[in-house]
């Protein structure tokens, strides 16, 4: 049989929780076919712990970004001291993680003066952004779609979809790729089914957003890369599909987007 390809699109690694064993959770990423992973950022403060990651673990790239939950870090240096590591590292494949979440907050104003240089930053230096978007997404697509229509809209991933077909396809519509998470593996979870079956195959990646959101069987218990797996054959049961072409589609889909060697 041949061996899958795997790449986890959204994972966090800095946690406590990882220390004591980060190696053998390395082993098992690796033995599952993971060959790359990239490490998203919530907030300026992180880079530093992230980049040493990635000189430890060679297969890992990174994002730098302010979470729309961590807009309290933003400072008036944090747009260059993100522009710098970005310049700085090639590993850095994107900005973000970024976005609007009006779950737990509703201080959209503040979270979108943090978005926006954000995203020009992106467009700026030709990167992909890293878009949370919780309970936000009609805020997102005006926003996004008055980028595009001044041509400074980056490219990008919706991370963790959790909204309706209605709102991916809008997404869809402005160039965006769907990411999805361990969510897809949860029973109730039918909108997400339902965009699972509904995206396309060249628009669609997977991720574990470690260590939260395991999929089934581990659903309540720390996630980790090699998680991945489990979405992947997920969304290979819910498009008919065998597992290896979905492996393969979502593998060459995050290549593209993040332009991962």
């Amino acid at each position: 049989m041949t061996r899958p390809v795997l790449i986890d699109s959204h994972c966090h690694l800095i946690f406590k929780n990882f220390e004591e064993d980060l190696d053998e959770i390395a082993e098992r990423w690796r033995a599952v076919g993971v060959q790359s992973l990239v490490h998203a950022c919530v907030e300026a403060s992180e880079i530093p712990a992230i980049r040493a990651l990635a000189d430890r673990f060679p297969e890992l790239r990174y994002s730098v970004g302010v979470h729309p939950l961590d807009i309290n870090s933003w400072t008036d240096e944090t747009l260059e001291v993100l522009r710098r590591a970005a310049l700085e590292d090639s590993r850095v494949v994107a900005i973000g993680e970024l976005g609007l979440d009006l779950f737990r907050d509703s201080n959209l104003d503040e979270q979108l003066a943090v978005l926006k240089p954000q995203l020009k930053l992106a467009f700026e230096l030709d990167l992909p952004v890293i878009i949370h978007c919780r309970d936000a997404a009609q805020p997102m697509i005006d926003l996004l779609s008055e980028l595009r229509d001044l041509d400074i809209c980056p490219k990008g991933v919706m991370h963790c979809w959790a909204g309706d077909s209605q709102e991916m396809q809008a997404f869809l519509d402005l160039g965006f790729f769907i990411s999805f998470s361990g969510m897809v593996t949860f029973p109730k979870a039918q909108k997400t089914h339902l965009c699972a079956r509904k995206v396309p195959e060249d628009r669609f990646l997977i991720e574990t957003d470690c260590p939260f959101l395991s999929p089934v069987p581990w659903r309540g218990k720390r996630n980790e890369p090699a998680h991945v797996e489990a979405v992947a054959k997920k969304i290979a049961e819910i498009r008919g599909k065998s597992f290896l072409t979905v492996a393969n589609q979502s593998t060459d889909n995050a290549i593209k987007l993040f332009n991962l060697i």
